[in-house]
């Protein structure tokens, strides 16, 4: 017989894998999206967008389109400036980083071809879209930038006239003794340019608003489909100058977000204003196509970087450039540099190495804007720090695994500080090592491929750690002005059936917030998960906080609804003990029951203390006030980020005659500190890979030399179907954060962090025996043709 766990006590879910609270009624249709969403006098709107990447307005003539039956408002970009104050996407701690200012609607350029310029607010989407038909714009062409490197000519065309240069934020990290590293004797170098196309979320649901703004109350209410509902309150009430307490933002379920659903868009915030000037609802869903030319891009990275290292194979150095395009502004409020100094940041980190020195470019260009998306940074940091890594064990002679091996920081050297200033807790990189090792069969898939290549067969493998950021604390965005939070708040009430309702800051996306939280908050007040209701995405319930983003809701949500558990508990015991004659701590609670404490014999259901506290509180002893109801806030102190790590396998083939690529197997283990249901860890997991395999081979926003997107639906732009996904095998190790009770750290974005670092090596490796290497993202069958010469 096997040892007791802590998982064989009752009420025992951290740590075990249950479904989803809200998987039946999703997959009955059940959902409650925007979308769906029919308020009594609602009109629909609808943009006008440019066909230019950029231009002047030169005049705007709207009158047949407010002569359209069932038109109630035709609005400019003058129309909403005169309610909306404009925004800029700038942070203080980026010294030097510029941007534009912006309005809900543009009022003298367009800057992007795709960018809304008049919206059509009528009784139907259809009728809105009929009479955008009618609108004529006079466009004078300006000068367009499109690429890096005619944004940064010196005395070329500017995307925003009256700026010195193209140039959004520049900075520098430098330990000052890298030139001597790369001058030392012994030594090899290593280096390369990489590119990294842009690419877009797609997600299930576009982006999704309804605004209803109430005259008579001065109050307004917007139903958006955004990760971040106490962002937008502020934002909302800041922008249109309305108090913040009469300002409601409601995100109820979110079809997957990725990031994108961040970030301030000008139709959200017209869509806003349309209904301030109406008085009424105003609903408005992004179609497919409008989504590809105004849902934030990712990516859009050149990097060039060099590595030293001894004729042993340690490291000596790394020298780093990276220029990032962003479009036309940075954005709001989040801005689009934070890509970028991820990127510098977390270069090497997996890696004992002291020599560092990287600059950052932020580049302007006639494009739509790029900003956080799912890993931010982290891939690009990644596949050069991983890339060099094979080119410098091919050069040396030395297998990945061993080089890696004999370069990562111990797992008992921490806590650390890496070259570039970010502090580790704790991480396993030796450990995670050595279970991909095991978990691959190695020596065997070696093997195989050297067989196979004797019959023409071209395999190849490659691995790749990473470090991921979570848990961001404070300093993040607070010290950049930003008033976004890195707290969380939960109120937890035991209500009179003898259930829990729980309300939470922390919002659900499809990724399992409402079961993870249900999770602890049950295991930690010792009844069963059915009996607790979690409620997030009100900012007129649920408490302010951060929300989701940079997988923050596990550690610092988890941790929330843990410390409002334990205060829950510890009220509900108080109350028993009076009521039992006893002390508190000589009881406890198990399956909804109050036990005494040493034998577990059960004393008392709590459905029983909640019915005496809220209805015969005259039979509890005189001056007892019961306090079934509590509040709970935490915000991450001690280390700046609850840092994860991993390393990711794979195995591929390439077709040397066509250039296709098919992936085989693919393999992750991965820390993410305490795991509280390993399904959806796994199924995070998954889902962050397949979008990390998507980067790397299908997905790539391409433009013309004008600016325009010619690849903008699903027809020509490619994301990842089952038919090309490999098996994922996942396998962890925990190392939990001391920082938090729970010892949760982040996972959301561990999956697409190292996936395409992997397949970029992999393909290098099918590819040696021919001499011809890759080093841009995606990896395409006519890129693979053009380095084998083929094409």
């Amino acid at each position: 017989m096997s040892a007791l766990t802590s998982l064989d006590r009752p009420n025992s879910y951290i740590g075990r894998s249950v479904p989803r609270p809200n998987a039946k009624r999703l997959l009955a249709g059940r959902g409650r999206y925007v979308s769906d969403l029919k308020l009594p006098r609602m009109l629909h709107a609808a943009f006008l967008r440019s066909p230019h990447a950029h231009a002047k307005i030169v005049s705007i003539n709207t009158e047949p389109a407010r002569a359209v039956e069932g038109v109630h408002l035709v609005a400019t970009g003058e129309d909403l400036a005169r309610i909306c104050t404009p925004w800029t996407g700038t942070l203080d701690h980026f010294k030097g980083m510029i941007s534009a200012p912006q309005w809900p609607l543009p009022l003298d350029r367009v800057v992007w071809a795709g960018q809304a310029v008049v919206a059509v607010v009528a009784e139907s989407r259809a009728i809105a879209e009929d009479a955008l038909e009618l609108i004529e714009i006079d466009y004078e062409d300006l000068p367009v930038v499109v690429d890096i490197d005619s944004a940064r000519v010196a005395g070329g065309p500017l995307v925003n006239p009256g700026s010195a240069n193209n140039t959004c934020f520049r900075s520098q990290l430098d330990s000052g003794t890298v030139d001597d590293a790369f001058a030392h004797a012994a030594h090899v170098v290593v280096e390369e340019e990489f590119t990294f196309g842009r690419h877009t979320a797609v997600t299930l649901e576009p982006r999704a608003i309804v605004a209803d703004y109430d005259p008579a109350a001065g109050a307004l209410t917007v139903h958006h489909a955004t990760q971040t509902p106490y962002q937008f309150q502020d934002l909302y009430s800041r922008h249109y100058g309305i108090p913040e307490a009469r300002v409601r933002v409601i995100a109820t379920d979110i079809g997957g977000s990725f990031g994108m659903k961040l970030h301030v868009y000008h139709e959200d915030m017209a869509v806003v204003g349309l209904s301030i000037l109406l008085g009424r609802p105003v609903k408005y869903v992004a179609d497919r196509m409008e989504s590809f030319v105004s849902d934030i891009h990712a990516r859009d990275h050149r990097v060039r970087a060099r590595m030293a290292l001894d004729a042993k194979g340690e490291i000596l150095a790394m020298d780093v450039l990276d220029m990032t395009a962003i479009g036309a502004f940075s954005t709001y409020p989040r801005t689009s540099v934070v890509e970028g100094n991820q990127v510098i940041r977390l270069i090497g980190a997996p890696y004992r190495f002291r020599n560092y020195r990287a600059t950052l470019e932020v580049i302007f260009q006639n494009k739509v804007q790029t900003s956080q998306y799912r890993a931010v940074g982290h891939p690009i940091a990644c596949a050069v720090t991983e890339r060099l890594m094979d080119m410098a064990a091919s050069k040396l002679g030395l297998d990945t695994f061993a080089i890696r091996a004999q370069n990562v920081i111990p797992d008992d050297a921490y806590p650390q500080t890496s070259p570039t200033g970010y502090r580790f807790e704790a991480l396993s990189h030796q450990a995670c090592l050595k279970r991909l090792h095991e978990l691959m069969d190695y020596d065997a898939l070696r093997a195989e491929r050297a067989e196979l290549r004797k019959r023409g067969i071209y395999r190849g493998i490659g691995i790749a750690t990473f470090v991921e950021i979570t848990n961001p604390s404070p300093a993040f965005y607070g010290v950049g002005g930003a008033r976004i939070s890195s707290q969380d708040g939960a109120i937890l009430s035991l209500t009179p059936s003898g259930e829990v309702r729980c309300m939470i800051s922390v919002t659900e996306q499809g990724q399992g917030t409402e079961a993870i939280i249900s999770q602890i908050v049950a295991d930690q007040l010792g009844i069963a998960q059915g009996h607790v209701k979690v409620i997030t995405g009100d900012t007129e319930v649920t408490p302010h906080g951060g929300a989701t983003w940079a997988c923050r809701g596990a550690g610092i949500g988890g941790e929330t609804a843990l410390q409002a558990a334990r205060a829950l508990k510890r009220n509900i015991l108080e109350i028993a003990a009076l009521i039992l004659q006893e002390q508190p701590p000589a009881l406890d609670i198990a399956d909804g029951e109050v036990v005494d404490a040493a034998t577990r014999k059960p004393r008392l259901p709590i459905a029983e203390i909640a019915r005496i506290a809220y209805f015969r509180s005259d039979t509890l002893p005189p001056g007892t006030q019961a306090q079934l109801t509590v509040s709970h806030h935490f915000a991450p102190q001690g280390y700046p980020f609850a840092f994860t790590n991993g390393i990711q396998g794979c195995s591929l083939e390439v077709d040397v005659e066509t250039g296709f690529i098919k992936l085989l197997k693919h393999f992750i283990v991965e820390d993410c500190g305490r795991v509280i249901n390993p399904m959806l860890v796994d199924e995070q997991l998954r889902g962050g890979i397949v979008q990390g395999l998507g980067a790397a081979l299908f997905e790539e926003c391409r433009y013309s030399d004008t600016g325009q997107l010619i690849n903008g639906s699903l027809a020509d732009y490619l994301v990842p179907m089952p038919m090309e996904m490999p098996d994922i095998v996942i396998a962890h190790v925990e190392t939990p954060t001391a920082d938090t009770e729970l010892g949760a750290k982040g996972v959301g974005e561990a999956g697409t962090a190292a996936a395409s670092a992997c397949v970029l090596n992999a393909v290098n490796d099918a590819l040696a025996p021919f001499d011809a290497t890759i080093n841009s993202i995606p990896i395409t069958p006519a890129k693979v043709l053009k380095a084998l010469k083929r094409f």
